[in-house]
Protein backbone atom coordinates (compact mmCIF):
# COMPACT_ATOMS: atom_id res chain seq x y z
CA UNK A 1 0.00 0.00 0.00
CA UNK A 2 1.43 3.48 -0.93
CA UNK A 3 4.81 1.52 -2.16
CA UNK A 4 5.21 -0.06 1.41
CA UNK A 5 4.53 -3.88 2.40
CA UNK A 6 1.37 -3.85 5.10
CA UNK A 7 -0.26 -6.35 7.03
CA UNK A 8 -3.92 -7.64 5.41
CA UNK A 9 -5.33 -5.51 8.71
CA UNK A 10 -3.93 -2.05 8.06
CA UNK A 11 -6.11 0.78 7.89
CA UNK A 12 -6.93 2.24 4.37
CA UNK A 13 -7.91 5.73 3.49
CA UNK A 14 -9.20 7.43 1.06
CA UNK A 15 -6.30 8.62 -1.25
CA UNK A 16 -4.53 5.37 -0.73
CA UNK A 17 -3.07 3.42 -3.47
CA UNK A 18 -3.12 -0.86 -3.15
CA UNK A 19 -1.14 -3.02 -5.11
CA UNK A 20 -1.66 -6.75 -4.60
CA UNK A 21 -0.50 -9.73 -7.61
CA UNK A 22 -3.11 -11.99 -7.84
CA UNK A 23 -3.12 -15.00 -10.15
CA UNK A 24 -4.61 -13.02 -13.53
CA UNK A 25 -1.60 -10.67 -12.73
CA UNK A 26 -0.99 -7.55 -10.72
CA UNK A 27 -4.19 -5.18 -9.57
CA UNK A 28 -3.36 -1.31 -9.14
CA UNK A 29 -6.50 0.45 -7.21
CA UNK A 30 -6.58 3.76 -5.75
CA UNK A 31 -9.57 4.16 -2.96
CA UNK A 32 -11.49 6.80 -3.69
CA UNK A 33 -13.98 6.87 -0.67
CA UNK A 34 -14.62 4.90 1.95
CA UNK A 35 -17.93 2.35 3.59
CA UNK A 36 -18.58 1.85 6.83
CA UNK A 37 -19.84 -1.55 6.39
CA UNK A 38 -19.89 -4.37 3.75
CA UNK A 39 -21.86 -3.58 0.02
CA UNK A 40 -22.47 -5.45 -3.06
CA UNK A 41 -19.71 -5.14 -5.62
CA UNK A 42 -21.81 -3.14 -7.59
CA UNK A 43 -21.54 -1.14 -4.82
CA UNK A 44 -17.87 -1.25 -3.99
CA UNK A 45 -16.95 -0.14 -7.72
CA UNK A 46 -17.78 3.50 -7.35
CA UNK A 47 -15.64 3.70 -3.99
CA UNK A 48 -12.28 3.15 -5.63
CA UNK A 49 -10.19 3.83 -9.69
CA UNK A 50 -9.04 0.69 -11.04
CA UNK A 51 -5.38 1.41 -12.86
CA UNK A 52 -3.99 -2.30 -13.13
CA UNK A 53 -2.45 -2.68 -16.41
CA UNK A 54 -3.86 -4.71 -19.35
CA UNK A 55 -3.73 -8.63 -19.12
CA UNK A 56 -0.95 -9.51 -21.68
CA UNK A 57 -2.29 -11.27 -24.67
CA UNK A 58 -2.85 -15.15 -24.87
CA UNK A 59 -0.62 -15.47 -27.23
CA UNK A 60 2.64 -13.89 -25.57
CA UNK A 61 1.82 -16.38 -22.47
CA UNK A 62 4.41 -19.68 -22.66
CA UNK A 63 3.41 -23.39 -23.19
CA UNK A 64 2.47 -25.33 -20.03
CA UNK A 65 4.90 -27.88 -19.35
CA UNK A 66 3.45 -31.22 -19.60
CA UNK A 67 4.69 -34.60 -18.63
CA UNK A 68 3.85 -38.07 -20.12
CA UNK A 69 1.39 -39.76 -17.74
CA UNK A 70 2.93 -42.52 -15.56
CA UNK A 71 6.56 -40.50 -15.56
CA UNK A 72 6.23 -40.16 -12.10
CA UNK A 73 6.96 -37.56 -9.22
CA UNK A 74 10.10 -34.98 -11.30
CA UNK A 75 13.27 -35.69 -9.32
CA UNK A 76 15.73 -33.05 -7.92
CA UNK A 77 17.75 -32.65 -11.50
CA UNK A 78 14.68 -32.22 -12.83
CA UNK A 79 12.90 -29.50 -11.15
CA UNK A 80 15.81 -27.42 -11.23
CA UNK A 81 15.87 -27.84 -14.78
CA UNK A 82 12.14 -26.91 -15.09
CA UNK A 83 12.68 -23.88 -12.76
CA UNK A 84 15.67 -22.70 -14.95
CA UNK A 85 13.17 -23.34 -18.22
CA UNK A 86 10.41 -21.09 -16.73
CA UNK A 87 13.35 -17.93 -15.79
CA UNK A 88 12.51 -18.54 -12.02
Amino acid sequence: MNGTRVKPSHPVRAGDTVRARTPGGERIVVVTGLLSKRVSAALAVQHYEDRSPPAPPKGDLPAPIVREPGAGRPSKRDRRRLERLRGR
